[in-house]
């Protein structure tokens, strides 16, 4: 998959996670993104070291979008846990 690919899959994927995890982030909208479009690179990347589950070049792969959006919720929390309270 192509960088453009994975910022597309990333910001599908950080969607995805603000559905899942609704609330307030410390970062707004663009915080929000660019933790899908990281989420998504550090999901796929440990996918493939830590699952030893190849990242393949089909933009569809229903797992490749499992380990972006897994990924992306993990950044929101942790980003939300260091940076504010979505609670406030």
């Amino acid at each position: 998959m192509t960088i453009i690919g994975w910022i597309v899959l990333g910001l599908i994927a950080g969607a995805i996670a603000k559905i899942l995890l609704p609330g307030k982030d410390p970062g707004g909208l663009v915080g929000t993104t660019l933790i899908g479009i990281a989420g998504a690179v550090v999901g796929g990347w440990l996918s493939a070291k830590v699952l030893d589950r190849p990242i393949t070049k089909n933009f569809y792969d229903l797992p490749t979008w499992g380990a972006a959006i897994g990924g992306a919720l993990v950044l929101l929390i942790i980003y939300r846990i260091l940076f504010g309270d979505s609670r406030r």
